[in-house]
């Protein structure tokens, strides 16, 4: 007979910053990767931001895989459809340690950006910590179901600036999804919510990027 048990343990993970976070810095980006990525990589797209005004931290998925089975290339992931809310406790805490971690100043704005799969893990965060953030970023990615409009009244829109993008070629968002996507943002959000595109297809943008750090 077999039986699936569960075990809890003390685990270690990395994380990645960028830039020094000083008395001069403006802006604090908690950046969650897409999947595919680690964050040392994906950190890279905001070394174009002014160095002295932007200190980014971008957390790492823990579960890692070669890509496209080359062996070679690293990438991760943050969840899949295995045992999922179990594997969401873990990443919130694993993000609950980092902000712990870093301490941020409530001086400087703090931008929350999740990009593609990573829009799921930072909307989650967000919603279910009620982390304080001066915009939230929801870049290509999809927005989970299960969260609704009360997870996020705790947000004061004069204060916070929620932003969704999206390039006008992305090839995982079809008409169809964008709609849905729409639909979800307003459910969540209501009108106070900002869509912007960009030429582009499924990826960062160094010039979106720079736009969001004003």
């Amino acid at each position: 007979m077999m039986n699936e048990k569960e075990i809890s343990y003390q685990t270690t993970n990395t994380y990645t910053t960028v830039n020094t976070l000083t008395s001069k810095t403006k802006n604090v980006w908690f950046a969650c990767h897409g999947i595919g990525f680690l964050s040392r990589y994906f950190s890279l797209y905001f070394e174009t931001l002014n160095p002295e005004e932007n200190y980014i931290i971008a957390p790492q998925a823990a579960s890692k895989y070669y890509l496209k089975n080359e062996y070679k290339h690293v990438g991760a992931s943050w969840l899949t459809k295995e045992n999922t809310q179990k594997e969401i406790e873990n990443v919130m805490a694993n993000l609950n340690a980092i902000y712990k971690a870093e301490q941020i100043p409530s001086t400087v704005n703090f931008y929350v950006l999740g990009f593609s799969q990573g829009v799921s893990v930072a909307l989650r965060w967000v919603a279910r910590y009620k982390i304080p953030c001066t915009k939230l970023i929801i870049y290509a990615g999809s927005i989970p179901n299960e969260l609704t409009a009360t997870d996020f009244e705790f947000i004061n829109y004069d204060t916070t600036k929620v932003i969704n993008i999206v390039g006008d070629k992305d090839e995982y968002l079809t008409e169809k999804r964008m709609q849905q996507e729409i639909e979800k943002m307003q459910l969540l959000f209501g009108d106070n919510y900002f869509f912007n595109t960009f030429e582009g297809t499924h990826q960062m943008s160094m010039e979106v990027l720079s736009s969001l750090a004003d």
